[in-house]
C-alpha cells in the first residue's frame, strides 16, 4: 500500500483520478454521471485544477472507491476524545 504525505496527495491528485478512471474504463462523462458532478469538473481535476469544491472532490472520489485515511500525530487521542463523547 501506497501512503502519499499531503503534500504528494495536493500535486499528484489529479494523476491519481485519471489512472484511476482510465483503470475502470470510464470516460469523463460516465465519471461524472457517477459522481453527480458536471463532466467540466473531471476534466479541470484531470488538468490539476486547485479550485474544486472538497465536496466534489470527496463525491468522485467515492465513484472511483478511492478512500481518504487521515493522519496526524494526534490522531490516536482524537480517536479516544470522539468515542468518549458518543
Amino acid at each position: 500500500m501506497h501512503k502519499y504525505t499531503a503534500m504528494a496527495v495536493n500535486s499528484d491528485l489529479h494523476q491519481i483520478i485519471l489512472f484511476h478512471r482510465k483503470q475502470a474504463k470510464l470516460s469523463r462523462e460516465e465519471l461524472a454521471e457517477l459522481a453527480g458532478v458536471g463532466k467540466t469538473v473531471i476534466f479541470d481535476l484531470e488538468k490539476g485544477k486547485k479550485t474544486v469544491k472538497w465536496s466534489t472532490i470527496a463525491a468522485i472520489l467515492h465513484a472511483l472507491n478511492i478512500k481518504i485515511q487521515f493522519q496526524s500525530p494526534l490522531m490516536d487521542e482524537y480517536e479516544k476524545s470522539a468515542s468518549n463523547n458518543t
